[in-house]
């Protein structure tokens, strides 16, 4: 996911362990793990809109290997040089259901963390509470629209060595749970959109320049 147009990323990785409540511990030494991938990672090209990778769900994961924890670091660096705070495996040409996230949440507490075969829990109704707010996304580069989602969210998966994990996520955070968790089920978020605004943002991206590398569809 792309940060907001008005974000301050925050300045900044070993797995986040498991709080006593259940939820990861993505806090953590937030800094440090993400440092650490990074610098283990290479910075991988960016794949937009059009690419077929990014229009199917992504094939489960089921090797925990080294082959993983080294896409994941290759995931961390490439989600830096796009200065993003959330990357599926797709958006780098990797058919494979796991994203990384290095986001703030609303009160600017960072999380940073890796999951694989995500998937979002069902809100009760009374959990529902919609936040408009602007999304972006990293392979629809330069564009921005506004779109609802829920403000609370959990995602239960698992991490790097196949143990289960669940991830929770408020404001910011969790539009960045959502996000990611739809690129690897085949849906961007101009997928969500309106016919009208859906055009918008490809418009935007079709008139700008992305600060990044990316793969050209041919």
């Amino acid at each position: 996911m792309a940060q907001q147009e008005t974000d301050q990323r925050i300045d900044s990785g070993a797995s986040a362990a498991e709080r006593e409540d259940g939820f990861v511990a993505d806090t953590e030494d937030a800094e440090a793990r993400e440092l650490a991938h990074r610098e283990r990672g290479t910075s991988r090209p960016i794949t937009v809109v059009g690419n077929p990778v990014l229009h199917r769900e992504c094939r489960d994961v089921t090797e925990f290997d080294d082959s993983l924890a080294a896409l994941i670091d290759d995931m961390f660096a490439s989600q830096r040089t796009a200065e993003g705070v959330g990357l599926a495996a797709n958006q780098i040409g990797v058919d494979l259901k796991v994203f990384v996230y290095d986001c703030p949440d609303d009160d600017g507490v960072r999380h940073v963390g890796a999951v694989c075969n995500p998937v979002l829990e069902e809100l009760p109704p009374e959990q529902r509470h919609l936040d408009d707010s602007n999304e972006g996304c990293l392979s629809v580069p330069t564009a921005y629209a506004s779109l609802a989602r829920p403000d609370y969210a959990v995602v239960r998966g698992q991490d790097a060595q196949g143990r289960p994990i669940t991830v929770r996520g408020t404001g910011y955070f969790a539009r960045c749970l959502q996000h990611e968790t739809d690129h690897l089920y085949g849906r961007l978020y101009i997928d969500r959109l309106s016919k009208r605004d859906r055009k918008d943002a490809l418009r935007q991206m079709e008139e700008n320049t992305p600060r990044y590398e990316i793969v050209p569809n041919d």
